[in-house]
């Protein structure tokens, strides 16, 4: 009867340990509104229960709302993202009427490149038209540059974050529901950004684009179409195009639960293709993101990031075509790949049992065993690190790799 008595006070205690935590992060919150820097507060510290992390999740949700609508207000009223001297502007229809689980976004991309200014805004106008979901935002953001490369320089992957981010905060648009899509040099871009940011998309179709040195194998989790006309010979793109399908073909035969995909090589067809391609935008909402895959390839393109999924890497190891593959099979997660010395591995109580020792295995050897704690500190540093509502981790490992390519 001592011990029951005993073992009441302590639950008793430490439920109340959790209350005090949660309060102590709602105060704050009233005292500090639109702001999500929290990590060195000391009740951020204290280890959490997976429903006491939900209930912090939530509210740090709503800070970050706020810290949004008020980032990007200029920016919505005047229809242009600045970073430095840069600017990117964009026009946004809304089509339907928003379902239960959020809007789509739908991020189209103009052709045109290293030509006159004249010819990309002319390029933008009819993008801006050229789409009509049945549901959604429809967003056709004008290049911050006029290259060749207008959609894939270093510097793109923050514009379409601030994007989405404001998308998601202002307009109810789902995080889990952005798609990325791109006609000619806006295909170019399409073929770069739906690898390279493929954490943030749902689905992503490419129209009438080239290549170049885009790698397809991180998309395992992103389905994505080609289109492409059988005539359009410029640059070898119906050929690139084809044998692009080929590749994911090959990806998928080798890993049937991941790359979804289909090619479209248009019969007849130039570099205009008569809007047959326009049957992607009901494809890809098909599709919604898993943003915990319980598998994930990781292959770093010309421009890199540090983070990707529920992984991150060191940035000052970040390379062109360095590879990370990762598995979460239960508890235990089993690294194959890596060409980095440490791994950040990010989890929640949706991919794991926080409640239960995590083990981390590279290449069958064991690097890690323990059980991780959820914090508040951790929530805070990731939301605020990866700006995505489904990247806010409670829990955290980082392993040593000591037999890591070099």
């Amino acid at each position: 009867m001592k011990r029951l008595y005993i073992l009441v006070v302590v639950l008793l205690a430490a439920n109340n340990i959790y209350a005090q935590t949660i309060d102590a992060l709602k105060r704050w919150a009233e005292q500090n509104p639109a702001n999500i820097e929290l990590q060195s507060e000391s009740f951020a510290q204290k280890n959490l229960t997976a429903d006491e992390a939900k209930n912090a999740s939530a509210l740090l949700e709503l800070q970050w709302r706020e810290q949004m609508k008020q980032l990007y207000k200029e920016a919505l009223e005047n229809e242009v993202f600045k970073r430095g001297k840069l600017q990117m502007k964009f026009k946004a229809i809304t089509y339907g009427e928003k379902p239960s689980d959020g809007r789509s976004l739908y991020i189209s991309m103009h052709g045109g490149g290293a030509t006159h200014k004249r010819v990309n805004d002319q390029q933008w106008d009819n993008q801006i038209r050229l789409y009509k979901p049945e549901e959604g935002v429809y967003v056709a953001p004008r290049a911050p540059w006029n290259d060749w490369n207008m959609w894939f320089k270093p510097g793109m992957d923050e514009f379409f974050e601030m994007l989405i981010q404001a998308a998601v905060a202002t307009m109810d648009v789902n995080p889990d529901k952005v798609y990325l899509m791109g006609y000619s040099a806006g295909g170019d871009g399409a073929w770069r950004m739906a690898p390279r940011m493929a954490d943030r998309w749902a689905a992503a179709s490419m129209m009438a684009g080239h290549p170049g040195e885009a790698s397809q194998v991180s998309l395992r989790n992103t389905p994505f179409m080609i289109w492409m006309g059988e005539n359009d010979s410029a640059y070898d793109r119906n050929k690139l195009a084809a044998k692009h399908g080929a590749i994911m073909d090959s990806l998928q035969q080798a890993d049937n639960e991941g790359y979804i995909h289909e090619t479209h090589i248009i019969k007849g067809k130039g570099h205009w293709m008569d809007r047959v391609d326009a049957a992607a935008v009901p494809w890809m909402a098909q599709y919604k993101r898993n943003p915990y895959p319980t598998k994930v390839v990781w292959r770093q393109e010309e421009v890199t990031r540090p983070a990707f999924y529920w992984l991150s890497v060191p940035e000052e190891e970040c390379r062109h075509k360095a590879m990370v593959v990762a598995e979460i099979d239960k508890n235990v997660i089993n690294i194959s790949e890596s060409d980095y010395s440490r791994l950040t591995i990010y989890l929640n109580d949706d991919m794991v049992d926080l409640n239960k020792p995590v083990v981390v295995n590279y290449k069958g050897k064991k690097v890690f065993k323990g059980k991780l704690p959820r914090t508040i500190a951790n929530m805070a540093r990731t939301l605020a690190e990866r700006g995505d509502l489904r990247y806010m981790f409670p829990a955290m490992v980082e392993v040593e790799l000591p037999k890591a390519k070099k």
